[in-house]
């Protein structure tokens, strides 16, 4: 069965870049994020060289809105801006992760996420074994027969059991379970007063978000 790896580059941007030591170039350039991802790369190319990569991609957000802007204006209006010694080395990294041979995405007017959802769905669906290396909790919702999920700065792999007994429901709830709980990363209201253990009874009683509000 051929296997497709996909990185969430977006989501380790920020996490190497928050977790590296404040490393510099002799001219003083912040690299430290650079460093965090380009390993995380070659670690994840090393483990999987055993079994095969058929295809590969690394997804980045892309500049600008994107339609949850519009459906939503308050989303993520929490974060403050992106700190300028990241945004300086996006364009470096990126020129990186080409330069080892990874195919470079990103799509305008969606985020990483939704590129990842839509590659993910599509190769699974023609019979793909697909491993997304992310630490974004989102995209437990793909996991399935075919999809896994691997984050390489916890070492944590998340496969259908790995997503019941972490979250308590099983991947095709994940959406529903986020809905009642709300995402205070993203500045998503939930419903008042439902946290993680509320949504997992209403959801195993109910059996989905439709029941609960039925």
């Amino acid at each position: 069965m051929p296997t497709l790896l996909l990185v969430d580059g977006s989501s380790y941007l920020y996490r190497a870049f928050h977790a590296m030591p404040d490393l510099r170039t002799s001219q003083n350039e912040p690299t430290g994020a650079i460093h965090g991802v380009l390993n995380m790369l070659r670690r994840l190319e090393s483990d999987y060289q055993a079994s095969g990569i058929d295809y590969k991609g690394c997804v980045f957000d892309a500049k600008g809105r994107t339609f949850r802007d519009d459906w939503y204006p308050q989303y993520k209006a929490n974060r403050p801006p992106m700190p300028e010694d990241m945004v300086r080395q996006i364009e470096p990294l990126h020129a990186a992760i080409v330069a080892l041979g990874w195919p470079l995405l990103m799509c305008d007017g969606v985020e990483a996420d939704d590129v990842i959802g839509t590659l993910t769905t599509q190769a699974a669906a023609q019979g793909v074994q697909v491993v997304v290396s992310t630490g974004d909790k989102d995209l437990a919702q793909l996991v399935g027969p075919h999809v896994s999920l691997i984050n390489t700065m916890s070492n944590e792999v998340l496969d259908e059991a790995g997503v019941l007994g972490k979250f308590g429901v099983p991947a095709e709830r994940i959406v529903d379970y986020l809905a009642l709980i709300g995402d205070a990363v993203d500045n998503v209201p939930g419903v008042d007063k439902v946290g993680a253990k509320t949504a997992v009874k209403w959801l195993a009683q109910y059996g989905s978000l439709d029941g609960v509000i039925a």
